[in-house]
């Protein structure tokens, strides 16, 4: 057996194109980009102009309304949710000290964005679930495109959007509702797959067409799994508040990258701690429905 002669050994780089090769590539790439932009851009906007307008028509609402009654419907809505009379006045009790700390606008301003931003992931990641679980080809199709969402950093995605339709409201929700998406995707697939195929042999039995079996036995049966894909999508819905708010989307994140700039500690603080309060309330009061619902589903089956 040979030594190694470890002296007479060469550490290389790995093969690249050649440098004049990857540039032209790289400016046909952008080039390309350009050009799309250039031609499709006012038509994209012009596509996008409702979404805008009734995303600023939401937002003013929010901000216009008397509080007393933002705090009558926020009560109502986690009474509903949790059926705790705690976690509403909890809910009520955090968003008097929200507003007694200044930051009534900017709070409602993000739950406009982030609420707007959750219904369209809803509108448009359950049908697609659907498909998924429906389509073992669409799931090998979809997956990696969810894998790429999930995990490419999200600054990088910011670039194509904003190149398309500027800084402004749009693009931050189209940002957040591309980081935001994957989770009610894939948790809508994950609850109809899991549906027991005895249930489902019991539905053909009884004579069920496509339609009947989806929306009277799948989708109910799924709705614990859809909720906590729901719920995934409000929290990353939040997250991304501060990052939209880099693009023009205005809401708590504007003073936390202020406090960034600026060296605010207080300011970034407050601003932080009620994007983590709200975070909190929508997780508790989401989390405790979907344990109703799965209580109602466990009680179906034990009769």
């Amino acid at each position: 057996m040979s030594l190694i002669d470890w002296n007479k050994l060469t550490i290389t780089e790995p093969p690249v194109l050649p440098r004049e090769l990857l540039r032209n590539f790289k400016k046909g790439i952008d080039g390309a980009f350009r050009d799309f932009s250039r031609t499709y851009g006012e038509a994209l906007e012009n596509f996008f102009n409702p979404l805008l307008m009734f995303l600023k028509w939401f937002q003013d609402l929010l901000v216009a309304t008397p509080w007393p009654i933002i705090l009558f419907i926020i009560g109502g809505l986690s009474w509903i949710g949790s059926r705790s009379w705690k976690m509403s006045v909890g809910a009520v009790l955090a968003f008097v000290a929200i507003g007694w700390m200044d930051m009534w606008e900017d709070t409602m301003a993000t739950l406009a964005i982030v609420s707007v931003a959750t219904l369209l992931c809803i509108a448009i990641g359950i049908p697609i679930g659907i498909w998924m679980s429906r389509s073992d080809r669409a799931q090998r199709i979809i997956t990696p495109v969810l894998d790429v969402m999930q995990t490419i950093p999200s600054f990088v995605y910011l670039i194509p959007v904003v190149m398309l339709l500027g800084i402004g409201k749009v693009p931050g929700l189209l940002a957040v509702m591309i980081y935001a998406s994957p989770p009610i995707i894939r948790l809508t697939n994950l609850g109809i797959r899991l549906v027991d195929a005895e249930v489902l042999e019991a539905a053909d039995a009884f004579g069920s067409n496509y339609r009947q079996k989806l929306f009277q036995v799948q989708i109910p049966l799924a709705l614990p799994n859809i909720f906590a894909g729901v719920n995934q999508t409000i929290m990353m819905s939040l997250s991304m508040v501060v990052i939209a708010a880099m693009i023009g989307v205005p809401g708590l994140g504007v003073p936390v990258l202020r406090a960034v700039s600026n060296q605010y500690l207080a300011l970034g603080l407050m601003n932080g701690l009620a994007i983590v309060a709200i975070a909190i309330i929508f997780d508790r009061v989401s989390q405790a429905y979907g344990k109703r619902l799965q209580k109602h589903r466990e009680g179906d089956h034990g009769v």
